[in-house]
C-alpha cells in the first residue's frame, strides 16, 4: 500500500481538473453552462446557443449565433463511406455500436484530422455536432428498410433530427421539448464519458478519438442506459395491465433496482428532470395520450415516498422520447447526440492547456518483496 491518501471507490468526490465550461451544486441541484443556470436556458434558450456557450465561454449575439447555424447546416454531411458503412453492417447491431464505429471511421475523412489546434478542434467540433444526429438517423432508417432523409437547412437542429428520424415536419411542440431536451443533456461536468474524453484527449490523441472513447463509455449501462430501462419497465407494467405502483412494490421487495432514480451528485431533486417532467406531460397532452406520464408520475411518488430517492434526468426523459416515437434503443444515442456539445468543450478545454492525466492507483496485491518460484519448483 502506497503512503498516499486512499481515493474513495469511482473516485467519488474527487476533483481530478479545473474547469469552466459547467458548474454542480448537488446539494442545492444547481447545475449550470459557463455560470448560466439550467433554468434559464431550458426556458430561454435553443441547444445551438447553448452549444455556443459551452464552445465559446459566452452567449452568442444575434449575429454570431446565426453564423454558428449556418456552419451547422453546412456541415450536415456524411462522406460517401460512412453511408456505405451504414448500409453493410448488421442490422441487427445496436445504434450505439454503429455511432461508436462511424465516429472513429470518420476521423479518416476530415479535413482536419491530424491537427489539435484550438481552432481544428473547433471545425471538428462543429463537423461531429452535425454528423452525429445524421449517423443516428440514417441507420435508424437503414435498419427499417426506408429511404434516407436529408437535412432541411431551413430547420433547427432538434427539428433536423426529428426530420431526419422520422420522415414527417416535427410539429412545434415537438421540436421545442426535442431542443430543451438537447440543452439539459448537453454537458454535465466530469461524468464518466467526459472523463474518459479527457483522459484520451490528453495523451494529445485527436478530437474523434477522444468522442470515440466517450461513446465506448457512454454505451456502459451504468452511464447511458437508465432511461432505456425505464421505459422498459413502463412497457411491462402497461402490457400485463399491472398497477404501477404495485408493480414497482414488488420490484423492490425482490432488492430490485428501479431505473432513473438517485444521482451520484444531486442529493435534491436533479434540475434535469424538473423540465423533463414538464415536457412529458405537455407532449402526452399535445399526443392525446398522457399514459406514460400519469405512469411515471404514481411510480415517482411512490419511490419518492418510500425510498426517499428523486427522480433523475433519465426517469422522465424516457417517457418523453417514447411520447415522440424514439424507439427505446436510440435514448443513449439521442444522448451523444446532445452531450457532443459538452465533450466538444472539454476536448479543447484539454488541448488548450493540456497536462497528461496519469493518477495512482492503490496498491492491494501480495507485499513487496514476493519471492519467485522457478519454474520447476512449481
Amino acid at each position: 500500500m502506497s503512503n498516499a491518501a486512499v481515493a474513495p471507490r469511482g473516485l467519488e468526490g474527487i476533483v481530478a481538473t479545473t474547469s469552466s465550461i459547467c458548474f454542480i451544486d448537488g446539494d442545492a441541484g444547481v447545475l449550470s453552462y459557463r455560470g448560466i443556470d439550467i433554468h434559464e436556458l431550458a426556458t430561454h434558450s435553443t441547444f445551438e446557443e447553448t452549444t455556443y456557450l459551452l464552445w465559446h465561454g459566452k452567449l452568442p449575439t444575434a449575429s454570431e449565433l446565426a453564423a454558428f447555424r449556418r456552419e451547422l447546416a453546412v456541415a450536415r454531411t456524411l462522406p460517401r463511406e460512412i453511408l456505405n458503412l451504414l448500409r453493410s453492417v448488421p442490422t441487427s447491431a445496436t445504434p450505439m455500436e454503429v455511432l461508436r464505429t462511424a465516429v472513429s471511421l470518420l476521423s479518416l475523412y476530415d479535413p482536419d484530422e491530424k491537427e489539435n489546434t484550438h481552432e481544428a478542434n473547433l471545425r471538428k467540433s462543429f463537423r461531429l455536432t452535425a454528423q452525429i444526429p445524421m449517423i443516428v438517423a440514417f441507420f435508424d432508417r437503414v435498419r427499417k428498410s426506408k429511404p434516407l432523409i436529408e437535412a432541411d437547412p431551413a430547420l433547427s437542429h432538434a427539428a433536423n433530427f426529428l426530420w431526419m428520424l422520422n420522415g414527417e415536419r416535427p410539429s412545434s411542440i415537438a421540436t421545442r421539448a426535442f431542443d430543451i431536451a438537447l440543452i439539459l443533456h448537453a454537458d454535465h461536468e466530469l461524468n464518466a464519458s467526459t472523463f474518459a474524453a479527457r483522459v484520451i484527449a490528453a495523451t494529445l490523441a485527436d478530437m474523434h478519438a477522444a468522442i470515440t472513447g466517450a461513446i465506448g463509455a457512454l454505451k456502459g449501462p451504468l452511464h447511458g442506459g437508465a432511461n432505456e430501462a425505464t421505459m422498459r419497465m413502463l412497457f411491462a407494467i402497461d402490457q400485463t395491465g399491472a398497477d404501477p405502483v404495485e408493480h414497482v412494490r414488488s420490484m423492490l421487495a425482490q432488492k430490485q433496482k428501479v431505473a432513473g432514480f438517485g444521482h451520484r451528485v444531486y442529493t435534491t431533486e436533479d434540475p434535469r428532470a424538473t423540465h423533463l417532467r414538464q415536457m412529458s406531460e405537455e407532449l402526452g397532452r399535445s399526443a392525446a395520450s398522457t399514459k406514460w406520464f400519469d405512469m411515471s408520475q404514481r411510480i415517482e411518488q411512490f419511490v419518492k415516498s418510500t425510498k426517499k430517492l428523486n427522480a433523475n434526468v433519465d426517469f422522465y426523459s424516457a417517457s418523453t422520447y417514447t411520447t415522440l416515437g424514439i424507439d427505446i434503443d436510440l435514448f443513449t444515442p439521442i444522448f451523444a447526440i446532445s452531450r457532443i456539445a459538452g465533450w466538444a468543450a472539454h476536448v479543447m478545454e484539454q488541448h488548450d492547456n493540456n497536462r497528461l492525466i496519469r493518477p495512482r492507483a492503490d496498491y492491494t496485491g501480495p507485499i513487496y518483496p514476493a519471492p519467485y518460484t522457478p519454474l520447476g519448483e512449481r
